[in-house]
């Protein structure tokens, strides 16, 4: 999985949030920094457009990604944080964390929710589907990261509550909440009835309803002097 996604970095000695301004505006490169396992934190700079394009795919949020750095080994990562802009899209910095082939690693990655348009509590009830999760913090070997977890409604119907331990897991995938106890089996998808529609009353009954009795006999009068 570690060929999927290819960066090419520089190292970057200038650090500081200066230095990062003008790394932004005037190489249009991205700071980012690599850390974790037995190696140093290392400060690196990503070109920004490649870095941008890798971003709009979901897959790159939970998958290996072998970074190229001029002078160095490739170093195998996940990506762990991503700081934009809070009123630009503009990404600010990128955090990686080292991965080894052979020791588990914990990550998030996305669940996509299926047959929820013809689940039983949707097609046959009438309901509607809450989700209270949609990613999930899981535990495995690089080589059994999965790009997604798909949850499946099929059979969920009004009341019921669709927890972490209902999920099928891929082989080799451990849920994190459920590693430390049975008390965080979370929620993960509801099916709920659906909220009562109020009829809204025509718009002369809503009026008079809303003239207080005293100006109703005003308006009387002024009709029958009339």
């Amino acid at each position: 999985m570690s060929d999927d996604f290819v960066l090419n970095a520089k190292a970057r000695e200038d650090v500081g949030k200066g230095a990062s301004r003008r790394l932004r505006r005037l190489a249009k490169e991205i700071p980012a920094i690599i850390y974790g396992g037995k190696k140093k934190p290392q400060n690196i700079s990503l070109a920004e457009n490649e870095l941008a394009h890798a971003l709009d795919n979901e897959a790159f949020y939970s998958r290996i990604v072998t970074i190229n750095l001029e002078g160095s080994a490739s170093q195998d990562v996940i990506l762990k944080d991503v700081q934009r802009h809070p009123a630009k899209a503009k990404i600010l910095h990128v955090d990686f964390l080292r991965v080894s082939k052979t020791q588990k690693l914990q990550t998030r990655v996305p669940l996509h929710f299926i047959n929820e348009d013809i689940c039983v509590g949707v097609k046959q009830q009438g309901g509607v589907i809450s989700h209270s999760m949609t990613d999930l913090e899981i535990q495995c070997l690089p080589a059994d990261l999965p790009e997604y977890i798909d949850v499946d409604l099929t059979d969920l119907e009004i009341g019921q509550v669709l927890h972490i331990s209902d999920i099928k897991l891929p082989d080799g995938v451990e849920s994190v909440e459920l590693l430390h106890g049975d008390e965080h089996n979370l929620p993960v998808a509801t099916a709920n009835k659906p909220k009562a529609v109020v009829e809204e009353e025509p718009a002369e009954e809503a009026a008079a309803e809303e003239t207080p009795a005293a100006d109703q006999e005003e308006q009387q009068a002024d009709s029958d002097e009339e």
